[in-house]
């Protein structure tokens, strides 16, 4: 069976797991997906005891959610349209990076494995999306680079913003105008005691920027020094 024989709920859902999974080594739970879903939980528990009986993914009572192979097959395949749809409306058509998520969500259950290939190959097969996320190949191979989230760095160190979560708009925004994007260098410095943040400088402007969670863990980042 092909991706495209499945709803593009089950497309959806079956993407969501794998990118919980993808930078996380926390189990996955149906209210998580429930919340990253934006659905309720009794409808999210429904959607996976259906997946379930597909054979796409394990899911004990109560328990965290996996993909079978073949489920993890399929929401590779919806993983790579995303981050290509995404590199080529940054590339090919001059949308900014906080204008593609959305963009690539809608486009993703239309296009054709045929018209994916055509993408890869007009961009020079791209390993990396614009928020820095491994693309697939068309074998279903995966890259991922050695990253920790930056709320894991700590004062004085140099790092490589290697990745930028994509969900929020805003955020990416913020990142764009303060120079933070993918391959960035920062130099990081403890924020104030007891106030659960990190100073960074600016690559744009220099200036001290005070980062709190919901900044410092949207951004994957390898360490220089």
């Amino acid at each position: 069976m092909s991706v495209n024989q499945l709803s593009d709920s089950a497309q959806n859902y079956l993407k969501i797991i794998y990118g919980l999974n993808e930078w996380s080594n926390e189990p996955v739970t149906a209210s998580i997906i429930a919340g990253k879903a934006g659905m309720k939980l009794s409808t999210v528990s429904g959607a996976l005891a259906k997946l379930r009986q597909q054979g796409l993914l394990d899911h004990a009572p109560y328990g965290a959610v996996s993909l079978t192979a073949r489920g993890r097959d399929y929401a590779v395949t919806m993983v790579r349209r995303h981050r290509l749809i995404e590199t080529f409306l940054v590339q090919m058509l001059g949308y900014r990076w906080d204008q593609v998520h959305e963009e690539a969500e809608q486009l993703e259950h239309a296009v054709s494995d045929f018209m994916i290939a055509r993408v890869d190959e007009l961009l020079g097969h791209p390993t990396r999306d614009p928020h820095g996320d491994p693309i697939p190949t068309a074998e279903g191979q995966v890259s991922i680079p050695p990253a920790v989230s930056l709320t894991e760095i700590t004062g004085g160190s140099q790092v490589l913003v290697e990745r930028i979560a994509d969900d929020d708009s805003e955020l990416l925004q913020y990142f764009s105008d303060h120079g933070i994007v993918v391959g960035a260098r920062l130099d990081i410095q403890a924020g104030d005691l007891f106030s659960d943040t990190l100073e960074i400088a600016s690559p744009t402007t220099g200036s001290a920027l005070r980062l709190g969670q919901r900044a410092t863990s949207a951004v994957w980042v390898s360490v220089i020094s």
